[in-house]
């Protein structure tokens, strides 16, 4: 058997938000952070186009998520530690995230589930985009926080649902 590249283009621009998320902490510069949130946006587009045209691996299926993952809760976790967001904003925002890590141990330790077929569905991605839209909020200092805390909320228990029932389906079928 075969086995598929490690270091593809889609591969190494989802490792590129670690260092990202480092910088992100590195720097209280609101230019420096607005840049840093769109180079991670445009990392998470670009690995994503071309995975699905080219390059998708399983390694890269698991990087992906775990990369947005980390950006996106080193952000959020340095407003919480810097005092500009509560801990009731600071769990909402990342709702899903935590029951997406319990999800993936659920289906690890349940037999007959194999968390690496779970794939992205367009409730995380909505998730996905909606949290990157709150860091900025919080960069900026935008009057539209309160609104968007709300909207990933929402989101999230969509998705929490969306997966759950898909855990539910594959396990039926198992």
């Amino acid at each position: 058997m075969r086995r598929a590249p490690v270091f593809t283009i889609p591969n190494l621009l989802s490792l590129a938000r670690v260092p990202l998320a480092a910088a992100f902490l590195a720097t209280d510069a609101v230019p420096a952070r607005v840049a840093l949130i769109g180079a991670a946006s445009l990392t998470d587009v670009l690995d994503g186009w071309l995975a699905r045209r080219q390059q998708a691996t399983r390694l890269g299926a698991l990087l992906d998520p775990i990369a947005d993952k980390t950006f996106v809760l080193v952000a959020i976790s340095a407003f919480l530690i810097s005092g500009e967001l509560s801990s009731t904003d600071y769990f909402i925002i990342l709702a899903r995230d935590f029951a997406t890590a319990l999800g993936f141990l659920v289906a690890f330790l349940l037999p007959g589930l194999d968390p690496g077929n779970f794939k992205a569905r367009m409730s995380g991605k909505v998730v996905t985009v909606l949290q990157l839209a709150t860091v900025l909020a919080l960069v900026l200092q935008s009057p539209q926080l309160r609104a968007l805390v709300c909207m990933v909320g929402a989101a999230s228990a969509w998705a929490i649902i969306d997966y759950t029932l898909l855990l539910s389906r594959e396990r039926v079928r198992t």
